[in-house]
């Protein structure tokens, strides 16, 4: 049919116009498939860098009662806000007024002075009815200083090039026409609010393009007319606000159809109506049938009881009319058609009143949740593809919070590329974005309890003044950018990894699961070829055994399979000594790692072997017991005890291995101790142990077994959680220090003069510990010393920077007091650490930062030198999908980009990336491949490894980079002359073996002849001798002639 009416219109566009309307008009009530669209590409639900379609309505609001102030000034009349807010009927909310509030009837030009600051392009504010008619009837004179206070305002905004967005009513109802008619639950006040509106659109019609009737008049029914938290404080039960909706539907449309027919001709506006809305997602992800059903109740319950009558076809939802029955009013078929198309565009309210109401309310066991791109594509799929406002975008933060709103930074971030979304890629015709709110101000039923501003106010001081947030320095990039437009991080390199680059897995310990899982299992019990653990069933276990080859081999071949060239795995201290010392040595497990590492060998893999990994739990935090029972790291024998158990591995399994890790992950482990002079001499034992197992490899193992020894740290990048804020950035340094610094400072130093302290600790570090000392009246700083000795054995003691990088945090100082820092009762850096919520997330938590590898990589090269090589030793992701593993493809490409960026573009002297891990142990998780109960099944993200190890990164084609001789950057002298010479080399080999097997040819004939004449003779003698004498008692042979 579409294409038949395109053949017949003669214009083109015409014809587009029509096909659109025509298939909007299919896919009108099909809200529901917004729950049932199959889960996106991570890339897609990830923050997306892009701009917002040309001319885009960036813009701020406030509403009249929150913020003008001046209540009883210049003629002003009660709003039944104003009475709400006097009386006892409030409660709790008796001793706050909005009386002064933000007094923007009196800084008006301030306000928008602040809009200058921000850079948008429209204001949206609220008239006052109670200003404009103190006793709400439009017939009589109006108050003429409030029509010439708005007519500034308006005439003001448009000499600056703002947008003015006009609402006729925001809650503030005049308190004469609630006394007299008991407010919106009578009829009446629909006439009334069509004659308010026509004097509006008759006064400031011909300067504003945009109006709205009334904002939000889903809380005015039911927090106004049901619950009583809102003015008028009336609780009549949804019979009452199921009314008092009925006419505010009815008087809105009675002043669109004003502005339709008498205005509209001349003044060319548009006119909508803000209707709010929460979110709402299936219970824990489960999109059964029954749960997508409650969701669709759940926002037909809200946004639909409004949008339906007015979006859709002109009556309530069959849901809302069946839930309540004979209470719903009802619309006749004219009034349906009056009702029905009475906006120009879709207004959208999405902020915390809804959301919180939402929960209370009409949550229906499902999960609400904060999603502006998901509201604004049910919108779409409702009521067709129509054009958007987004009237009110926005959350709040605490009043104490004051001008450093760090989190509303990141929720508006979150709320403005959701928007963003679903304008790329749901096609959703969304044409502004209103930040609520420009000024701090009045916020209902919580007061002055709660802040949403982008300008803070201080409503002790009768100035008023407004001084912007950081949430409005933001806001003012995100404006002038116009998005978020394409940067560094999301764009692709092209290039190539070094020949000698480390393609590495890590698991924890190589293990044989047949005789170290206590379950019992069944096969393929339910015809998934499975394995089913049988209930109830325990068996004894035993430590793994060197007869265990084919479990081995079968471990070590899901590595080989990957492609990598590495594989990074664990020895267990306690389990080779359990006494801690060399008088209980167990030889079983020692062979048993031998047997692990030439099987490795076998398969051309080189092993990177890790000494100590602690446990972070309970009994013994991976040590040997009697070791942790005499204090573990507390204790200076321990260091010792290492030393030797360092000796032992290096004289047994040495010859294997070609990479060293003493200790991993010591900057977590230290986390366990509660307190800081615990923490703090753990991280120097820490230390020392690892300095003295690195010292004595240099001195008995080096020069033959030439391996690199150095110890793992666990490096996440720390992102100031405020770049507006000094603070904050220091925090995130500071950090970093704690975490990094702490080890690398007093083994590397740095490349700058005069950062190291006396200490060997960082001086940044060493200086913030004193000034917190001396809170508590201490005097030096609480780091433990090293002596001259120890200097001198930490120094260089690294051969390559291992680091262990998963995800970035963001970093604020925390807020500490005299108590709780006397206590204790925060890490010794002083931070706390949060994530922003615009970045995608497993659903462990983690979150996917890929951009926060090339920070870490680039800190950790600047601060200590491109000298030594650094090696990603640990790197990956949770997914619990058990084959397709999106989640974890998406981010091995995307950490492997930075990765390359790093090396390529940055100069970082990176030589290995290791995936954490080979193998789930049970549910799937970070493993490659899932558990051995489940026949270790291969997840589709090792094809996506093996593609980058076989192409040594990203190449600009599909073809293989085979590596040669020269690219490697250790070649001895004879192999690169044999290289050069190789082809006389195999024509002398080929004389060489040619002669040589003539020569044994010759003297193979010659010892033939030779045992030839030899046996002649001997035969002859022998024949004599038995005709003499007869060696047996057979008859001799007798000739015949």
């Amino acid at each position: 049919k579409k294409k038949n009416l395109c053949l017949l219109a003669t214009d083109r566009p015409q014809c587009e116009v029509l096909a659109a309307k025509i298939r909007a008009a299919c896919s009108l009530g099909e809200g529901r498939k917004i729950w049932q669209q199959t889960k996106q590409d991570p890339k897609v639900k990830s923050f997306i860098h892009d701009t917002f379609p040309s001319g885009f309505l960036w813009g701020s609001g406030t509403s009249a009662f929150q913020t003008e102030g001046a209540w009883s000034k210049e003629g002003k009349g009660t709003s039944i806000w104003d009475h709400f807010t006097h009386s006892s009927v409030s409660g709790t909310l008796a001793t706050e007024t909005a009386n002064v509030a933000s007094d923007s009837y009196a800084h008006w030009e301030e306000d928008v002075e602040a809009l200058e600051y921000l850079g948008v392009r429209s204001y949206s504010f609220s008239l006052s009815w109670p200003r404009l008619f103190p006793d709400g009837n439009a017939s009589s004179q109006p108050n003429s200083a409030a029509v010439e206070h708005y007519s500034h305002l308006i005439e003001t905004l448009l000499e600056k090039k703002i947008e003015p967005i006009v609402t006729l009513h925001h809650w503030d109802l005049p308190q004469t026409l609630q006394e007299r008619y008991g407010g919106w639950k009578n009829d009446t006040l629909v006439g009334l609010f069509e004659e308010y509106a026509a004097f509006c659109f008759h006064t400031f019609g011909s300067r504003v393009r945009y109006w709205l009737t009334m904002h939000n008049p889903y809380l005015v029914a039911v927090q106004g007319y049901r619950t009583g938290v809102h003015a008028p404080g009336e609780t009549g039960g949804p019979s009452d606000s199921l009314i008092v909706a009925h006419n505010l539907i009815r008087a809105h449309a009675k002043a669109w159809h004003s502005y339709n027919t008498r205005f509209r001709p001349t003044q060319r506006g548009k006119v909508s109506i803000v209707l709010g809305s929460h979110w709402v997602e299936p219970q824990k992800g489960q999109v059964t049938a029954a749960n997508v059903e409650l969701c669709q109740q759940s926002i037909e319950a809200v946004l639909g009881w409004f949008a339906n009558p007015i979006f859709g076809d002109g009556d309530y939802p069959v849901f809302l009319k069946n839930k309540h029955g004979a209470l719903v009013p009802t619309f006749t078929a004219e009034e349906k058609l009056y009702v029905q198309k009475t906006a120009d565009f879709f207004a959208l309210s999405f902020g915390p009143y809804n959301l919180r109401l939402g929960r209370n309310l009409f949550q229906y066991g499902q999960t609400v949740t904060p999603d502006l791109r998901g509201i604004l594509g049910w919108i779409k799929l409702q009521y067709g593809n129509l054009r958007v406002l987004v009237a009110e975008g926005g959350w709040f933060s605490e009043a104490s919070v004051g001008t450093e709103d760090t989190v509303a930074i990141y929720l508006m971030k979150s709320f403005i590329n959701q928007v963003l979304k679903a304008i790329k890629f749901d096609e959703v015709q969304v044409f502004g974005y209103t930040a609520w709110s420009l000024v701090d101000g009045f916020e209902w039923n919580y007061g002055y309890t709660i802040r949403r501003g982008l300008f803070y106010i201080d409503f002790s001081h009768p100035n008023r003044t407004r001084t912007p947030k950081t949430s409005a320095q933001y806001y003012r990039h995100v404006v002038k950018d116009n998005g978020f437009p394409t940067d560094e991080t999301s764009t692709e390199v092209k290039g190539h990894f070094p020949c000698d680059f480390h393609w590495g897995i890590v698991h924890f310990y190589p293990f044989s699961p047949q005789f170290t899982d206590p379950q019992l299992y069944i096969w393929n019990l339910t015809g998934d070829r499975s394995l089913h653990p049988v209930p109830g069933v325990k068996l004894h276990t035993r430590g793994a055994q060197c007869t265990e080859y084919l479990a081995i081999r079968d471990h070590l071949q899901l590595i080989a399979s990957t492609g990598a060239s590495h594989y990074r795995f664990a020895l267990n201290w306690s389990l080779i000594l359990p006494q801690g010392d060399l008088s209980n040595v167990n030889t079983e497990a020692l062979r048993y790692y031998r047997c692990v590492l030439t099987e490795l060998k076998k398969l051309d893999l080189e092993a990177v072997l890790i000494l100590y990994y602690p446990t972070h739990r309970a009994p013994n935090l991976g040590l040997p017991g009697p070791l942790h029972a005499s204090g573990g790291w507390l204790n200076y024998s321990t260091v010792q005890s290492f030393q030797e158990y360092a000796a032992l591995c290096y004289q047994e399994l040495g010859p294997w291995v070609q990479y060293w890790i003493t200790i991993n992950e010591p900057n977590r482990l230290v986390d366990i101790y509660s307190n800081w002079d615990e923490k703090h001499q753990a991280a120097h034992n820490l230390l020392l142990a690892h300095a003295k197992a690195w010292r004595l490899y240099e001195r008995q193992h080096s020069s033959q077994q030439k391996a690199l020894v150095s110890l793992a740290l666990h490096a996440d990048w720390a992102e100031a959680a405020n770049p507006f804020l000094d603070s904050h950035v220091a925090a995130a340094q500071r950090f970093l220090l704690f975490e990094l610094g702490r080890f690398l400072d007093p083994l590397l130093g740095t490349t700058y003069e005069g950062k190291g302290s006396e200490r060997g600790y960082p001086q940044e570090m060493e200086a913030y510990m004193k000034a917190r000392a001396q809170v508590t009246g201490l005097s030096g700083s609480p780091l433990p010393s090293f002596t001259e000795m120890e200097k001198e054995e930490l120094r260089g003691a690294l051969s390559f920077i291992a680091l262990n990088h998963f995800t970035t945090r963001l970093v604020s100082p925390y807020l500490t007091t005299l108590d709780n820092f006397q206590q204790k009762r925060f890490p010794d850096h002083g931070c706390l650490t949060l994530s922003d919520p615009t970045w995608p997330s497993s659903s462990l938590g983690q979150a996917l930062v890929p951009w926060g590898l090339r920070k870490i990589l680039n800190w950790v090269s600047q601060r200590y030198g491109k000298d030594l090589p650094i090696i990603v030793t640990a790197s990956g992701v949770d997914d619990q999908a058990p084959a397709e593993d999106k989640f974890r493809q998406h981010y091995l490409r995307s950490y492997l980009q930075e990765a390359l960026k790093a090396h390529q573009l940055d100069g970082v002297n990176l030589q290995g990336f290791y995936v954490w891990k080979l193998q789930d142990r049970h549910v799937p998780q970070f493993g490659l491949f899932t558990s051995a109960h489940h026949q270790s099944k291969a997840k589709a993200s090792i094809a996506i490894y093996r593609e980058i190890i076989t192409h040594r990164g990203f190449p600009d084609d599909d073809t293989m980079q085979t590596c040669t001789l020269s690219d490697l950057q250790e070649v001895c002298s004879v192999c690169a002359w044999m290289y050069k010479n190789k082809a006389m080399l195999v024509f002398g080999g080929c004389i060489l073996i040619t002669g040589v097997m003539l020569a044994a040819l010759a003297v193979f004939v010659i010892i033939t002849k030779r045992n030839r004449t030899k046996g002649r003779r001997r035969g002859t003698s022998r024949r004599r001798r038995r005709e003499g004498v007869p060696v047996c008692s057979c008859p001799p042979v007798v000739r015949r002639s």
